[in-house]
């Protein structure tokens, strides 16, 4: 069996209502794809989904597993189950849909920039979708809902047993500094080791004014920011003494000794960092 010449990872948990559009935006595969439809933790219809699509389609494996957490399953994924490396890895949110020519865009940009680890695609809905794609681009940055790593990056990570944390919420930002330090240090830090691709869109549901579930989601949503917002300053202290290969499998264990350290920030933001200092405190406990 030849390697395939893209490996398209999608990352999906309890997406049964949005995960149909997803998969059929990918669709058709190129000769040269598998796509790799990973159901992590999920309690709702999304692996029958995934199952059903496989079916239709050849280079379609569905990965159902019980065990959830984006991180954790990003490294079970690449460290445990992926048998072969291939010279594009692909990686997208089960709540996303891609524009046409969004692969073949993130395709180019990795493999003709030298010295590029990753490819980050850019939003193309939402009141703010403009200002983000600006953002990603004056700093080289990497959402978690669609990117691309190069072959030689993850054969890398592979390699010298480099995992996400599991426990980790910041995945994408997690990716994105591994990429620019090269798996080194931050003292190895440069931006220009992740690209933007422009042409690489992807549309996302975005919050609505108008719909009380979205406000209960980005309710959550902004805990887990503040929560990923101290988890990265214990991951930075981490990658300046010890580089990459000093991260642990879990982030949890190294809370209690800093938690005495934290205080919230001020403004709204201060609000999200006391409960999300409050559910680190009870998890350290």
């Amino acid at each position: 069996m030849m390697t395939p010449r893209r490996c398209i990872a999608v990352l999906a948990h309890n997406e049964e209502a949005r995960i149909g559009r997803c998969l059929a935006s990918l669709l058709p595969l190129r000769e040269g794809d598998h796509l790799h439809i990973i159901v992590n933790g999920s309690s709702d219809g999304t692996a029958d989904i995934a199952r059903a699509m496989a079916e239709r389609h050849k280079g379609v494996t569905v990965h159902d597993w019980q065990q959830g957490g984006k991180s954790r399953s990003w490294s079970r994924f690449v460290h445990d189950e992926l048998r072969e490396v291939s010279p594009v890895h692909i990686f997208i949110d089960g709540d996303a849909e891609v524009l046409p020519g969004t692969l073949h865009a993130l395709e180019v940009t990795l493999l003709t920039r030298s010295g590029v680890n990753a490819v980050a695609g850019v939003p193309g809905n939402g009141r703010r979708a403009l200002t983000y794609r600006r953002s990603l681009a004056a700093r080289h940055g990497l959402f978690g809902d669609l990117y691309a790593l190069s072959g030689d990056f993850v054969a890398r990570m592979r390699a010298r047993n480099i995992r996400l944390p599991d426990d980790c919420i910041g995945d994408d930002g997690l990716i994105g500094a591994l990429a620019k330090i090269d798996l080194g240090t931050l003292a190895e830090w440069r931006n220009e080791r992740v690209e933007v691709a422009q042409d690489a869109i992807f549309l996302c549901e975005p919050v609505s004014l108008f719909n009380p579930q979205t406000w209960r989601l980005q309710y959550r949503r902004m805990i887990n920011y503040s929560q990923r917002h101290y988890q990265n300053l214990l991951i930075s202290s981490l990658l300046e003494s010890g580089g990459a290969t000093a991260l642990p499998r879990e982030l949890t264990p190294l809370y209690k000794a800093a938690l005495g350290d934290w205080r919230p920030r001020l403004g709204v933001a201060g609000w999200f960092d006391r409960l999300a200092l409050r559910r680190m405190a009870e998890v350290a406990k």
